[in-house]
């Protein structure tokens, strides 16, 4: 591929994403407004009111959406590492879909008239919430987080864990990505695939939590279908790696 076929076509992956990020904002609205006006359980009472500060709803949102950067930031940086075909295409399909999703995680907190990020609130603290507030700072439960996710409250993580000098399930550490931006050909390919699996399993724990704690309908779908999804690349990217002659981490 030529050097001016390359360009054109991270021009074209920016440009889809963006689009892509303002449809996710449509459909965010129409989603919340029928879930406020009932939704699914049909009970115009309850899901009229938005999800509050604390809420898991909203934690989630603020939360997957730091998750999901970090995904895109890294599908960008090995399309520029590597000229395998497969990889590349894997590494577009993610920074498409995370960048779509984030886009709708972001819309409905603008839309519930909430923060997209909470001074003092720990990450994954959502996590360990008993009970969605309707408002304010009563009943959050802190005392069971801990900022290395060692403790989540005593909520089950799935086995994804919180490395030290990351932020949530799964992350890379900036030491990480440092590496993974100086790599070049297989080597890129191996540790894009192997920090990607580690990834994908701390954002399945993550969206298996909203789908049992969100009360938000369309956002307790939408992360239904971020397990299935990223189970799925997990499968594959096991095989990417398999046929590079290495194996995931851990």
């Amino acid at each position: 591929m030529t050097r001016t076929a390359r360009t054109t076509r991270t021009a074209r992956t920016y440009w889809v994403a963006g689009t892509g990020v303002l449809i996710a904002l449509l459909f965010a609205v129409a989603a919340t407004v029928a879930s406020a006006s009932g939704g699914d359980d049909g009970d115009p009472g309850t899901s009229a009111r938005a999800p509050g500060l604390y809420s898991p709803d909203a934690g989630f949102a603020r939360d997957m959406a730091v998750h999901h950067q970090q995904a895109v930031e890294m599908s960008f940086v090995v399309r520029d590492r590597t000229k395998d075909e497969a990889v590349r295409g894997l590494a577009y399909d993610i920074a498409n879909t995370q960048a779509n999703q984030r886009g709708m995680l972001l819309g409905w907190l603008d839309l519930w008239g909430l923060p997209k990020v909470v001074a003092g609130e720990p990450p994954m603290s959502w996590m360990a919430s008993t009970e969605q507030q309707s408002g304010g700072h009563a009943g959050h439960d802190m005392s069971g987080q801990d900022m290395a996710g060692h403790d989540m409250g005593g909520h089950d993580m799935g086995g994804a864990v919180t490395k030290p000098g990351a932020l949530m399930p799964g992350m890379a550490t900036k030491e990480e990505l440092a590496q993974l931006g100086a790599a070049e050909g297989r080597d890129a390919e191996v540790l894009f695939l192997q920090l990607m699996t580690d990834h994908h399993k701390g954002g399945v724990a993550m969206a298996r939590g909203c789908a049992a704690q969100c009360k938000t309908p369309a956002e307790r779908a939408l992360a239904q279908g971020m397990v299935e999804a990223q189970q799925s690349e997990i499968t594959l990217m096991a095989d990417m790696l398999k046929q590079r002659g290495a194996a995931p981490r851990g």
